[in-house]
């Protein structure tokens, strides 16, 4: 019976480019990626309920030598999901590597609202969302996420990833994920790979119109019947027209709630990190840097 689990994970931030980096991964030789991308084992309690066996599958056709890794946004989503830590120590020890990427904290919160939005878990505004579902904030509080990890499995588990950095040096970036998690050979970035889960559309879910958007045969007969701005008038009546905009007031609010987060982060890190620096921080920081595990003790 297959036993194996994975070597490293992606755990979030959601909505900072976990799919891409988990797709540019797959690619590779001797490197093995779930499928499903996001199998969220040791965070919800349905899927846990599963078992270790339906868990470990994910991995049964890795090779011997292939290191096998899972990319599930949910291990860092406190307090929604806050056996994930336990879980994972159970099943898979404390010899495991982790990989977070941050993304400005504003710029994450607001993504995560257009993802909910179109998702209908959202109806409100950015602005009275931001008070009504308050895991949009929690899940950009990034020092706080990370602290669990770094007391139980050590600072030197986790790679810190800047999105930002992500964005401009991927290839740099994989290099450095790669040699972390002990990949020896050389990696490389696909760019013919597209941009993974972006919330470009903003298409909000309806489950008849899906239904119906997904009937065989229908979207040639649409594309030979409906004239092309029909089709675009009927599809923005179930699109976000433009990326929301905070208020004035919800961002003072949100740099100070934040800021004091980051000011953790960055004393680990060794920089003054805070909502008005942190893309400075991000462009200027080596990728390859590390947090100091002392600084996490306190």
């Amino acid at each position: 019976m297959n036993n194996r689990g994975p070597d490293f994970m992606i755990i979030g931030a959601m909505k900072c480019a976990t799919s891409t980096l988990h797709e540019q991964l797959s690619k590779h030789d001797h490197l093995f990626m779930s499928d499903p991308k996001e199998p969220n084992f040791f965070s919800n309690d349905e899927i846990y309920r599963k078992g270790w066996s339906w868990y470990s599958g994910l991995f049964s056709e890795a090779g011997d030598t292939d290191i096998c890794g899972e990319s599930s946004t949910h291990y860092t989503k406190l307090p929604t999901y806050p056996k994930t830590i336990e879980r994972i120590r159970a099943h898979l020890g404390t010899n495991i590597q982790f990989i977070y990427i941050v993304r400005h904290p504003i710029e994450r919160l607001i993504s995560q609202y257009i993802h909910e939005w179109t998702q209908r878990e959202i109806s409100v505004t950015i602005d009275e969302a931001i008070t009504r579902h308050p895991s949009l904030i929690s899940y950009s509080l990034y020092s706080m996420q990370l602290k669990p990890f770094y007391q139980v499995f050590g600072a030197s588990s986790v790679q810190l990833v800047f999105f930002e950095r992500l964005v401009s040096e991927p290839q740099r970036v994989l290099e450095t994920v790669c040699d972390f998690i002990g990949y020896k050979r050389t990696p490389n970035w696909d760019e013919g790979l597209e941009k993974q889960n972006a919330s470009v559309q903003r298409l909000k879910r309806n489950a008849i119109r899906d239904a119906v958007i997904d009937l065989p045969g229908l979207k040639q007969l649409r594309r030979r019947f409906v004239p092309q701005s029909i089709r675009d008038r009927i599809k923005d009546i179930w699109t976000m027209k433009e990326r929301p905009a905070l208020s004035s007031r919800s961002i003072g609010y949100l740099e100070e709630v934040f800021d004091e987060d980051l000011c953790t982060l960055g004393r680990w890190l060794d920089v003054d990190l805070t909502c008005d620096t942190f893309k400075d921080v991000a462009r200027r920081i080596m990728p390859e840097i590390k947090v100091k595990e002392r600084e996490t003790e306190t």
